[in-house]
């Protein structure tokens, strides 16, 4: 028998609404109207189907109160305001996606004048120097000085700045035009790409923490297959010499519509409360995490979440780690440091930047005409969002280097056989090895969506104390864009020059990352924010291998009875 403390309609578990959750719902919904649409709708249906299946066990009744998890406020406002922070992350998908289009669009190139293959690189190229500056000297004080909200606010504000110059190229000063362009956006995209997972793992539970971030690269990948459409829907306009002069511009404004919502939206979201209680601000910091948990854990387990925070902030604070310095002089912060940099760097020098820039030259070369080119990348592009979503699922549960040795494997296997066909048949004499190369292409891009894509951001999101987190992802983010600027250089000249022989660079590149990941980087999945000092301590000594220690991945109250059962 079930015990009578239990509703017989246990779809009657609602929330009621406050000030703070409706001004932010409100904001948080314009990327989630679905999602708010079919959770009210039928949420009383689903929970209570599962209950009149489930009743009769007591044991499988366990399962109905984990379906009454997934639902529970905390869940629904976690999983609104992570998505809506992957707006961010769109916009940064989206100029990289819509690029790829622009370079080989004819108004461009007329307008740009002479697109060498060394120009184009230096197009591509020259946005990682404003990601890495931004990295380096603006992200990070931003991240920290005015919070993670007001960081990517100021960095879509930038972005939109940039995204002015690139549309107004034109003239005898288009090509230093776009140049200028391009450096401002990379200025605004480094303080949106590590505000927003930054902002993703602070504010989650341990246990699903990957989850969570990985919705960062959900809009990444958005943005890129939207990219990728649009340059594709631009093909269809050029009837007359004004659309080709105008349609590649539309193209790169039409980023303004996902920044003018992300910008809107940002100032009515909550702070999240490492940042809140790192800068002494303890009431808010409590409301913060009030709301970010109500409903899946008890005021106990808030309660001692919050503690947990502040001992470990104040623990840093005395040690004298919030200096940036620590990172270098402090072994245990190194130890991170260095891994996240160089987990960064290989999942660029992986040939991810030349994939996402290059695609449809790449294709092009395979003899795919310029619209097909653009239309199978944005069939590759939608592709990853799906592998992404999947990745979701597997991150909390495979671990971090599971997934990002799978996708290594995946990928230079993918390489392995666009170079030897590229070889065997060269100057594309035999179609059905095109094919094959296409093929293998669309699997290197599951590859990374299971792998560095996301991975990368999460590790590097979770393993710095709060005091130097911004500091730490930044710094280490640079390696990625210090890695994208060697891909972004060394592509489109060897592809011109050696041909397929440049595969086997690459396919190097992703087998020597598999034995690295495996040896020097330990597990983080399910463990607090603030026990990654343990981890990390503890690895120094036992490199490759996994620290089990006392503490256990924190999930909501529902979810760890139901496990039990």
């Amino acid at each position: 028998m079930i015990p009578t403390k239990y509703p017989v309609d246990i779809s009657k578990v609602t929330y009621q609404p406050t000030i703070c959750s409706i001004s932010s719902t409100i904001f948080l919904s314009i990327p989630s109207l679905a999602l708010l649409a079919l959770v009210p709708v039928y949420r009383h249906k689903i929970l209570n189907t599962v209950y009149c299946v489930f009743v009769p066990n007591y044991h499988l009744y366990a399962r109905s109160v984990f379906a009454m998890a997934l639902v529970t406020k905390a869940d629904i406002r976690l999983h609104l305001l992570c998505i809506f922070f992957a707006i961010g992350s769109f916009v940064w998908g989206y100029n990289v996606g819509v690029l790829s289009s622009v370079l080989v669009h004819p108004g461009f190139i007329e307008a740009i004048g002479h697109l060498t293959p060394s120009r184009k690189g230096v197009i591509t190229a020259i946005y990682y120097l404003g990601t890495w500056l931004s990295y380096i000297f603006i992200s990070h004080p931003a991240s920290d000085l005015l919070g993670r909200r007001h960081a990517a606010l100021a960095g879509i504000l930038t972005v939109a700045i940039g995204n002015a110059f690139e549309c107004g190229a034109t003239g005898s000063g288009a090509y230093a035009m776009m140049i200028i362009g391009r450096i401002i956006s990379g200025i605004g995209v480094g303080m949106l790409s590590t505000s927003v997972p930054l902002y993703q793992s602070e504010v989650a539970p341990a246990g699903k923490r990957g989850k969570y971030v990985v919705l960062n690269h959900v809009g990444f990948v958005g943005g890129l297959a939207v990219g990728f459409w649009v340059g594709y829907a631009v093909t269809f306009w050029s009837t007359t010499e004004y659309d080709v002069y105008v349609s590649w511009r539309v193209s790169l404004a039409a980023v303004l519509v996902p920044c003018s919502i992300f910008g809107v939206g940002l100032p009515f979201l909550p702070e999240t409360p490492r940042w809140l209680i790192e800068h002494g601000h303890y009431d808010a910091a409590h409301k913060s995490l009030l709301w970010l948990r109500d409903g899946s854990f008890t005021e106990a387990e808030i309660d001692a979440e919050l503690m947990h925070i502040r001992e470990d902030v104040e623990t840093h604070h005395i040690s004298g780690e919030a200096n940036w310095l620590s990172l270098f002089r402090d072994r245990s912060l190194f130890e991170r440091l260095w891994r996240a940099s160089l987990l960064q760097f290989m999942a660029q020098m992986c040939g991810a930047t030349a994939m996402k820039y290059y695609l449809p030259t790449l294709f092009a070369k395979l003899g795919l005409p310029t619209r097909v080119t653009l239309l199978a990348g944005g069939i590759e592009s939608t592709l990853k969002i799906g592998m992404t979503i999947i990745e979701m699922y597997l991150i909390d549960r495979l671990g971090r280097r599971v997934t990002l040795t799978a996708g290594c494997l995946a990928m230079g296997v993918s390489m392995l056989v666009n170079g030897v066909l590229g070889q065997v048949y060269p100057g594309n004499t035999n179609k059905s090895a095109d094919v094959v190369c296409i093929v293998f292409i669309f699997i290197y891009a599951l590859g990374y969506s299971m792998g560095f894509g996301p991975a990368a951001w999460v590790y590097g999101s979770e393993i710095f104390p709060t005091s130097v987190r911004a500091r730490g992802l930044n710094f280490s983010a640079s390696g990625g864009a210090i890695g994208s600027i060697v891909v972004a250089q060394v592509w489109p000249v060897g592809i011109d020059t050696i041909g397929s022989n440049i595969y086997f660079f690459f396919m190097g590149v992703n087998f020597v990352c598999i034995p690295i990941i495996i040896l020097f980087y330990p597990e983080t999945k399910g463990r607090p924010l603030e026990d990654m000092d343990l981890l990390f301590n503890k690895a120094v000594g036992q490199l490759g291998q996994d620290v089990d220690e006392h503490s256990e991945p924190v999930l909501p109250k529902n979810v760890r009875h139901s496990s039990q059962g």
